[in-house]
């Protein structure tokens, strides 16, 4: 991802909330037939405050990838969306797209049995919540030998990026009130998520 330092995000709390926010990422590798792509949820490691994140895949997915021989991108993509240039005025302009994305690129660890087993747990824990009707890893009728068959499937990984490129491209390039003229915009269409990005990015831009 080409870099721009007026939309650069460095911030390593920003990072780290993105990916909580938007656990469903890309994985790619460089294979010898070429480069290969996965999808899978991942969390940030709870023993870290820093960018490293824990996840698994399939065993099918772990020989593909070449999961722990091989440098592994993994592409977090937060909201995005498509900028009329109405919002801009009475002014010549084109369209764009705004959008959140990180990009983290390393050898990731393989995780052992255990650890991986911790991992699984706390994914389906995130995911399931914290209602009465939680279903977790080992609620029955699941129990601990069936749970044990199904890590036996999948391989966990621990990834600490050596590089990190992430980009909060949100008009940080136009006027505070061309800024307010598009979240007004982005929320009269429903889009939320992106109008509330940006409001964050506007207001980051005038906190002192």
């Amino acid at each position: 991802m080409r870099q721009n330092p007026s939309f650069a995000m460095t911030d390593v709390g920003e990072i780290r909330r993105l990916i909580d926010l938007h656990p469903w990422v890309t994985l790619v590798s460089q294979t010898d037939d070429g480069l290969v792509a996965s999808h899978y949820a991942v969390m940030l490691d709870d023993d870290r405050d820093d960018l490293t994140i824990v996840g698994h895949v399939g065993k099918p997915d772990d020989l593909i990838l070449g999961l722990g021989n091989r440098e592994l991108l993994v592409i977090v993509q937060g909201p995005h969306g498509y900028i009329t240039p109405r919002w801009y005025g009475d002014v010549a302009a084109v369209p764009t797209w705004n959008f959140v994305s990180a990009h983290l690129s390393g050898v990731p660890e393989l995780l052992t049995p255990d650890e991986n087993l911790r991992v699984l747990e706390r994914l389906v824990d995130r995911f399931e919540g914290d209602g009465d009707d939680a279903r977790g890893l080992y609620t029955l009728p699941n129990d601990a030998a069936f749970v044990e068959r199904l890590e036996r499937g999948t391989v966990g990984f621990r990834l600490t990026p050596m590089r990190v490129t992430a980009k909060r491209k949100l008009s940080q390039n136009r006027s505070p009130e061309v800024v307010e003229t598009i979240i007004d915009g982005l929320t009269a269409e429903g889009r939320d998520d992106l109008a509330a990005e940006m409001r964050r990015a506007a207001d980051a831009r005038v906190r002192p």
